[in-house]
C-alpha cells in the first residue's frame, strides 16, 4: 500500500509531461532530418537524371517529396499537438493542482510563442516547405512536360503526381501554424 501512496495526480502529471516532451523532442528531430533528407535525395536523383540524360527520371523527385513531405507533415502536426495539450489540458490541469495562480505549470509553453518575430518566422518556415516540398516537384514535372520522354503513361503519372502535390499544399497550408 506504501507505493500506492506516493502516487499522486501532480506526480503522474509530471511524468506524462516528461514523456510528451521527449515525444515531442524526438519528433523534432526526425521532422528536421527529414528536409535535409529530402534535399539531398532529390539532388542525388536530379544528378543521375541529369548524368545519365534520362528526362522521366525527374519524376521520382515528386514521388520523395510528396512520402517525405507527408511524413514531415505528419510530425510537424503532432509536434504542434503536444505544444497544445501540453498549453491547454497538461499545465492547467497541474498548475490547479498545486495552486499556481498563473492558471499554468509551464510558462514556457505560453511565453516563446509571444515573441513578436514568430509569425514572420512560421510564414518563412511555410514558404520553406512549400518550396521544398511543392515547388521543388513542380519543376521537376514541368520539366518532365517539358522534355521529348513524355509517354502517355508517364503523362497520366504525372498528372496523379501533380493532383497528390496539391492535395500536400493544401495540406501544408491548412496546418501552418499562425
Amino acid at each position: 500500500m506504501a507505493a500506492t501512496e506516493d502516487v499522486t495526480e501532480s506526480r503522474l502529471l509530471l511524468a506524462e509531461y516528461d514523456r510528451i516532451k521527449e515525444e515531442q523532442k524526438a519528433r523534432i528531430g526526425f521532422r528536421d532530418n527529414l528536409l535535409y533528407f529530402t534535399l539531398a535525395a532529390s539532388t542525388a536523383v536530379l544528378a543521375i537524371t541529369v548524368q545519365n540524360r534520362h528526362a522521366q527520371l525527374v519524376l521520382v523527385v515528386p514521388v520523395i517529396c510528396i512520402v517525405l513531405g507527408w511524413t514531415y507533415l505528419v510530425n510537424d502536426e503532432k509536434i504542434s499537438a503536444i505544444g497544445r495539450y501540453v498549453r491547454d489540458q497538461l499545465g492547467p490541469r497541474l498548475a490547479e493542482l498545486s495552486g499556481t495562480p498563473s492558471g499554468t505549470a509551464f510558462g514556457w509553453e505560453l511565453y516563446h510563442r509571444s515573441d513578436l518575430n514568430r509569425p514572420t518566422r512560421k510564414r518563412l518556415q511555410a514558404a520553406v516547405d512549400l518550396l521544398t516540398y511543392l515547388a521543388l516537384p513542380m519543376t521537376c514535372v514541368i520539366a518532365f512536360w517539358c522534355s521529348h520522354a513524355v509517354h502517355p503513361l508517364l503523362l497520366i503519372v504525372s498528372i496523379v503526381q501533380t493532383l497528390a502535390l496539391a492535395v500536400l499544399g493544401w495540406q501544408f497550408l491548412r496546418y501552418a501554424e499562425r
